[in-house]
């Protein structure tokens, strides 16, 4: 549902922005004085405009990510909320640039960022570096199979333990005995 929620939402922003805003090179809308800007901005390219001309491998990217989180999601053990939550942000977002390349042969960015110099960026952009993020932090720190192994490896850290501090207890009454 989140990823579809950011598909949705992507496109809805996109095709205010393109009915609302003028076309790039003219002065866009001052969202928050100094800080945010609406600007339209037709990108053919990937992150950033690089690699234009390659839609058919964009779109054939975001449908191998869907497909590839969808069969990480169903046949991983186990995963936290937080990786499902990031890899559908990520599966959205992939899906929403993907439907603007289908339908328009670009992409529409809208959401410029007027305190720093930064490309012109969609709702579907942050849905895929939030979901990254997100996904991330749930994979690395947060994963069930990830905690049980952690806490597999800390058992057999302190049998080991154990079994040295019992050795070396046998060692020193062996010699006190002699």
């Amino acid at each position: 549902m989140v990823g579809v929620t950011v598909a949705c939402f992507d496109q809805i922003a996109k095709a205010v922005a393109r009915v609302a805003l003028s076309p790039a090179g003219t002065v866009g809308v001052q969202v928050i004085p100094g800080i945010l800007n609406f600007e339209l901005v037709y990108n053919e390219g990937a992150a950033f405009g690089l690699g234009e001309g390659y839609t058919l491998v964009f779109v054939t990217l975001a449908v191998i990510m869907v497909m590839a989180s969808l069969i990480y999601l169903l046949r991983a053990p186990l995963v936290s909320s937080w990786e499902v939550v990031g890899l559908a942000l990520v599966s959205g977002g992939a899906v929403g640039n993907a439907i603007d390349r289908v339908a328009h042969g670009v992409v529409t960015d809208f959401i410029a960022t007027a305190f720093i110099d930064f490309p012109v960026f969609n709702i579907a952009d942050i849905g895929i570096t939030v979901g990254v993020v997100v996904a991330l932090i749930g994979f690395i720190f947060l994963s069930p199979a990830n905690l049980a192994a952690r806490e597999r490896a800390e058992v057999e850290r302190t049998v080991h333990a154990d079994s040295a501090i019992r050795r070396r207890a046998s060692r020193k009454s062996g010699r006190k005995g002699r």
